[in-house]
């Protein structure tokens, strides 16, 4: 199953939107591999490539790793935290271009629909929530 990494610069804002997530995508038999990446490595504001890394391992079965982010250096913590994977891992993990709450819902929902999604679709899944409008 695709896991999901929600990256924020905040602790409480990246495990409220992974509680959210599950809420609305996970059921009693299938629990969605989503886990949240936020805060520095003290615990405050910021993000920190080393815990990114260690959401990404403990989310990646091999089926693939979506990484949603809030801002961007956020982006470029994820892609530093990619970058200290091994090929074979790399190839697996897709940062998507995604508003951080709408994208992981959008994400979510696709791998709760289809075990068999692809990353690609997961990560479109993300992507299209840029197109929702509030008005």
């Amino acid at each position: 199953m695709i896991g999901i990494v929600v990256v924020s610069h905040s602790t409480k804002v990246a495990e409220g939107i992974c509680d959210m997530v599950e809420q609305i995508a996970s059921s009693s038999e299938n629990k969605l591999p989503v886990i949240p990446a936020g805060g520095n490595a003290e615990g405050k504001l910021g993000t920190d490539p080393k815990k990114i890394l260690e959401a990404i391992k403990k989310v990646d079965d091999g089926d693939g790793v979506v990484v949603l982010c809030d801002l961007g250096s956020g982006v470029i913590s994820s892609q530093a935290a990619i970058a200290m994977l091994d090929d074979t891992q790399k190839s697996r993990v897709k940062i998507a271009d995604a508003p951080l709450l709408e994208g992981a819902v959008g994400a979510a929902v696709e791998v709760a629909s289809d075990s068999q999604s692809t990353i690609d679709l997961v990560v479109s899944a993300a992507e299209a929530s840029r197109q929702l409008h509030k008005k």
